[in-house]
């Protein structure tokens, strides 16, 4: 079955999931880009998050005795559109937390969930949302209490990557200063890291480049390289998601440029890997799991279970972002848990306060899977933990599909290092 179809059928099951009255169901909004600019890595996120609110009803009898009453929406990751369905769901189903996926429509929503009091977990990992109590003081960053997500920041995952690409400059035995350089769209999500990421390159003795801009969809970025090769950039983030970054990749490949490229947590994956074949061999990427597919944890059997809600042959191999929008679902399925004990009401006030309820925060039944979270009500910046990947392709990837390519070692995954960075005051919402 067609992702896109399965998806759909593991909305349409999720919808008519549980008792009749709706008066008894938790009212759950789900925000998704199936469509739009950024669907190549919203699609396997958004199933995620489907199948596992999907899997809670059925195998969890819902929270506290009560089934998700989950409404999902492709907004095709259009700003304004999402703050329609949102002003729809808040005033005609009341839902009590969202789970929510852009960073321009994210930040857009912040001053509308903190009025309703609405938990919003989001796809966006815009280090401007962890200022739970608006205290950092920096410019244009407001108050975000009821704005979660689950990984490290995009700005704290560029940190982690740039501390690892000095420390590769030096083990490397380069000498001279080392060129970093910012390439993305000029778009609310890439740039949502750029100046902190510059800021610690320059601290870090990287020479910092002009940014080089390319758009969100796939397109001719030859000149993009030529840049790069011309001012001689020695590291470049591609700040965009995959299917975009596939194309300077792959550009960059036949004009021969040397760089070692750091994709944001966005910008590889294991499709991307096919897509790309040879070109991506070597971008180094944040994971935000314990695990990738076909890795052994405690927890893998439960994720295994919640895949074949929408594959029940169990075959389907799932990208690290299907993995990621699995913890984020389920980090909110056990704050309403909390918000539901002791016969208490699930209100987006007590949802939110669930989040503070846990050190070290790992879902039960998901060991291993999903990384340790801890969230206050000053920062939400949910881990500090980095995990590095480096991309692998030895091989044609145009035959076999993505599972057959992973099994058979001409695509994978390779450790680099987990970096914990500081938790510094003065990178709280930045």
């Amino acid at each position: 079955m067609p992702i896109r179809s399965t998806f759909l059928a593991a909305a349409a099951a999720l919808a008519i999931a549980g008792p009749a009255s709706a008066q008894n169901r938790i009212p759950v909004g789900h925000l998704m880009d199936n469509s739009g600019a950024t669907s190549d890595v919203g699609v396997p996120y958004g199933q995620g998050v489907a199948d596992a609110l999907n899997w809670v009803n059925r195998a969890r009898g819902g929270v506290a005795g009560r089934q998700l009453d989950v409404s999902g929406f492709d907004y095709g990751y259009a700003a304004p559109r999402a703050v329609s369905q949102y002003q729809a769901w808040t005033g005609r189903q009341r839902v009590v937390a969202i789970q929510g996926w852009g960073t321009a429509d994210t930040e857009a929503l912040v001053r509308f969930v903190t009025r309703d009091r609405i938990p919003y977990v989001s796809g966006s990992y815009s280090a401007a949302l962890t200022d739970a109590a608006g205290r950092s003081g920096r410019q244009g960053v407001e108050a975000a209490p009821f704005n979660f997500f689950y990984g490290p920041s995009y700005s704290d995952a560029l940190r982690a990557m740039l501390q690892w690409a000095a420390e590769d400059w030096r083990a490397r035995g380069q000498q001279g200063r080392p060129k970093y350089v910012h390439m993305g769209a000029n778009h609310p999500y890439p740039n949502s890291p750029k100046e902190a990421g510059e800021t610690l390159a320059r601290e870090l003795g990287f020479d910092v480049l002009p940014a080089i801009q390319f758009a969100l969809t796939p397109g001719d970025y030859t000149a993009q390289c030529l840049t790069l090769r011309q001012q001689g950039a020695n590291y470049a983030y591609l700040g965009n998601t995959a299917g975009s970054n596939i194309s300077v990749l792959r550009a960059c490949h036949t004009a021969g440029v040397q760089v070692q490229f750091l994709g944001n947590v966005w910008g590889m994956d294991e499709n991307a890997m096919k897509a790309a074949g040879e070109a991506a061999n070597g971008v180094v990427f944040p994971v935000r799991t314990g695990v990738v597919w076909g890795q052994e944890a405690p927890g893998m059997q439960t994720v295994r279970e919640i895949s074949r809600v929408s594959d029940q042959s169990g075959n389907a191999y799932r990208p690290v972002h299907y993995i990621a929008g699995v913890c984020a679902a389920m980090l909110m399925v056990e704050a309403m848990e909390t918000a539901a004990a002791n016969n208490g009401q699930v209100t987006g006030e007590r949802i939110r306060e669930g989040f503070y309820a846990r050190q070290n925060w790992v879902p039960r039944g998901f060991e291993g899977v999903c990384n340790p979270s801890n969230f206050t009500p000053d920062d939400h910046r949910g881990t500090l933990r980095v995990a590095l990947y480096r991309a692998r392709v030895g091989g044609n990837t145009a035959q076999g599909s993505v599972a057959e390519l992973m099994q058979a070692g001409t695509t994978r995954l390779e450790p680099v290092t987990v970096i914990e960075l500081e938790r510094r005051r003065d990178w709280l919402g930045w």
